[in-house]
């Protein structure tokens, strides 16, 4: 048994089926989602939507959405509309090399928010197509907490969608999770 009273996982097999009871933590990786959208359907994500499919009913104990800032005009406001959506945005600057590359992502934070988070929920959703969160998926069903992922099934990566109890695939519903 685990911290939560679940069985612990092994691997391939589902740490348990969706009931209205879960607690639920949704972690979005912003910029993975919005490059796939633009790259895909020149479109944006709709954060609600995103939001109300991934807690499915059941208990949201957690939304966090890993934002870079680009220093572009809109782009307070949108930290302002994940607010009102029920996302707490989690905003890192881009960091420029002396070689004058640039570089930001939140895999680590991402990574740490959801083992720690692992010990008062019952579900992790990952929103994201990116293939490092593989482990982390593992780990978190290792733990008996049973990891979700969303995401386009174009753009994530199959390690991925295999790590995890359940994948939604984004593209199947294009209408509901872009604007």
């Amino acid at each position: 048994m685990t911290h939560n009273g679940l069985p612990a996982a092994s691997p391939n097999a589902t740490v348990t089926e969706i009931h209205p009871n879960q607690r639920v933590a949704v972690l979005a990786d912003a910029q993975n989602l919005y490059h796939t959208a633009q790259s895909l359907y020149s479109r944006n994500i709709d954060y609600s939507a995103l939001l109300q499919k991934s807690v499915a009913n059941r208990e949201l104990v957690r939304a966090i959405a890993y934002v870079i800032r680009a220093d572009s005009p809109e782009e307070e406001s949108f930290f302002d509309a994940l607010v009102d959506i029920g996302f707490e945005p989690k905003i890192k600057d881009i960091k420029t090399f002396g070689d004058g590359s640039k570089k930001a992502d939140w895999d680590v934070g991402m990574s740490l928010d959801a083992v720690t988070l692992a010990r008062k929920v019952d579900v992790v959703v990952l929103c994201t197509g990116d293939g490092d969160f593989s482990r982390l998926c593992s780990h978190l069903r290792h733990m008996g907490v049973r990891a979700e992922v969303m995401g386009f099934e174009q753009s994530t990566a199959d390690e991925l969608v295999a790590a995890a109890d359940s994948f939604v695939d984004m593209t199947e519903r294009e209408e509901t999770f872009l604007l």
